[in-house]
């Protein structure tokens, strides 16, 4: 099963990109981020004309997520994570698929830092940490995948002294994801390329994705009962170079099935191509 995550940066804007790379790369299960638009501006329809089933909270101008699905129905069981009921962002939608449960989030971005959006940051990462560690205490096969907005190591951004007053760099940030990842979480993209500098994410400013200047903010995090079953994790970076592409690319991880063990299975490492 190959599961993605990706940042769209506005889904009717770059329909056509996000139509081509799932009738190419035909992931069975997507996470999608900033939407920017609002839920009954979604654009089911061509979605559903690709064979996929797909829910989604909107908002207008800001934010947005969505998770599809072209291989079983989806059992939508939480839209909004817990901790803050007057929290209006569209930030995070949870639900079954296939015998996985999957939590689709955008993080905040935090900039400018300090200050309050930071500040929200923060808090939605404590949030999101411990609805975590309730999932994980469940023992079920559950999946957090999407844009985190952190980059965890040095490794994962151009040039990380130019970071250091960043949000999304800021010690607090990657202090946050770490104690994440101490609940139990696999990293699925760095698991499988431990010492690669692999990004997820280029800027549209000052030549950025041309110069390979990237960061790696896209993450799959999975529970033990999935990293079991990790076969395969990549990035879909040619769909960047795409016209008028989000300044994501798509990430994305296979699944062995739950009755194979993927131990028996040799990873692959090499990146599938889509076409430029």
């Amino acid at each position: 099963m190959k599961i993605a995550t990706y940042n769209v940066n506005g889904i009717n804007g770059r329909l056509p990109v996000l139509l081509r790379w799932l009738a190419e790369s035909q992931p069975d299960i997507v996470c999608l981020q900033e939407l920017k638009a609002p839920q009954e501006k979604f654009p089911d329809k061509p979605i559903r004309d690709l064979g996929y089933d797909a829910i989604w909270q909107g908002q207008k101008s800001w934010n947005g997520v969505a998770i599809l699905s072209r291989v079983g129905q989806i059992h939508e069981t939480r839209r909004g994570l817990p901790g803050d009921p007057d929290d209006s962002h569209s930030r995070y939608i949870e639900a079954a698929v296939n015998g996985i449960l999957i939590g689709g989030l955008y993080l905040p971005n935090g900039n400018p830092k300090p200050g309050p959006k930071f500040d929200y940051k923060l808090r939605w990462f404590d949030r999101l940490i411990a609805h975590a560690g309730e999932l994980l205490a469940t023992g079920q096969p559950v999946m957090l995948a999407g844009d985190f907005n952190v980059m965890p190591t040095d490794l994962d951004v151009y040039k990380p002294e130019r970071w250091l007053d960043d949000a999304l760099f800021a010690p607090e940030a990657r202090a946050a994801y770490f104690r994440l990842l101490e609940q139990g979480w696999t990293d699925a993209l760095r698991t499988l390329h431990p010492d690669e500098a692999i990004y997820t994410f280029w800027d549209y400013f000052r030549n950025a994705f041309a110069r390979n200047a990237g960061l790696r903010i896209d993450h799959l995090l999975l529970s033990p009962p999935l990293a079991e079953r990790l076969v395969d994790a990549q990035v879909d970076v040619a769909v960047r170079g795409w016209e008028k592409s989000s300044d994501h690319a798509p990430v994305w991880i296979e699944l062995a099935d739950a009755t194979t063990s993927a131990r028996r299975a040799a990873p692959r490492r090499r990146v599938t191509p889509v076409r430029a």
